[in-house]
């Protein structure tokens, strides 16, 4: 990806992260000035204050170590995957110093320096991920199920109401700065009793993660074709022939059971 890309914020992926948009400088800005934009009082798991520093030798430490012992947030300068990592942490703090304390008790628990299903699932959702949150359950089934057409065509008024997809994976981020119909993120699948802020889904899922309820393997993780959103392509019409396109839409092909819908309570 070059350096001269540009943000399109009118993309549906930007909803809720346009405000911090409207934060930043022309071009991609130093570490400094991206830790200015993180919400007050952001901390680790640890309690130490969440900053971006300057990206040193990639070998010294261990990532995600070295963010939990020093709350320093490793950060590579005019690099567009570290700016997104860098606006997951401004909307997601709860959840992301969560999952950096669930790698960071799972160090300990490896074998060969391989790393275990749970870091691989907090690995994809921090990369790659999307959190499907809404209060239609059988659209959330559809979509563990990759029952496509019910999810996206039957109820296509659903996605305008009662479903939101909120991108939580710095990846994905990066990938609409030049998107394509084949974008696939790994849905976390929430069934809520109404519309939830984004501060409570921070909130309850870091307080699940921590508690060792949620991505106890990548198959905790539906993959879900982005495009496929009603209002997602806009490159064109999401017509039958769109999405009878099967090397984006692919049926279930019955190699695992779907991933889970989580029941997320208005405690």
């Amino acid at each position: 990806m070059t350096k001269n890309a540009k943000i399109n914020p009118d993309l549906p992926c930007w909803a809720g992260y346009r405000g911090i948009l409207q934060g930043l400088d022309s071009g991609i800005p130093p570490a400094a000035a991206l830790t200015r934009l993180l919400p007050p009082d952001v901390v680790n798991c640890r309690g130490l204050p969440v900053r971006f520093v300057p990206a040193s030798d990639p070998g010294v430490r261990d990532y995600e170590k070295h963010i939990y012992e020093t709350g320093e947030v490793s950060t590579r300068e005019q690099n567009w995957h570290d700016l997104f990592n860098a606006l997951a942490w401004c909307r997601f703090p709860k959840l992301k110093a969560a999952m950096n304390a669930r790698h960071y008790a799972e160090l300990g628990t490896e074998k060969s320096g391989r790393r275990g299903q749970v870091r691989d699932a907090l690995t994809l959702l921090d990369e790659s991920g999307v959190i499907v949150s809404g209060a239609e359950p059988g659209v959330l089934r559809a979509l563990a199920e990759k029952d496509w057409h019910y999810a996206f065509v039957i109820h296509r008024e659903k996605w305008q109401t009662g479903i939101r997809v909120t991108v939580c994976g710095h990846a994905i981020l990066e990938k609409f700065l030049d998107p394509y119909k084949s974008v696939t993120a790994h849905a976390l699948l929430l069934h809520t009793p109404r519309w939830m802020p984004v501060e409570d889904l921070d909130r309850r899922l870091a307080r699940a993660l921590l508690a060792k309820k949620l991505l106890k393997s990548p198959a905790s993780l539906s993959p879900l074709p982005l495009m496929g959103i009603p209002g997602w392509w806009q490159a064109g019409e999401q017509d039958e022939a769109f999405y009878g396109d099967r090397d984006v839409f692919r049926p279930d092909a019955g190699r695992r059971a779907p991933a889970p819908v989580h029941e997320v309570t208005m405690d």
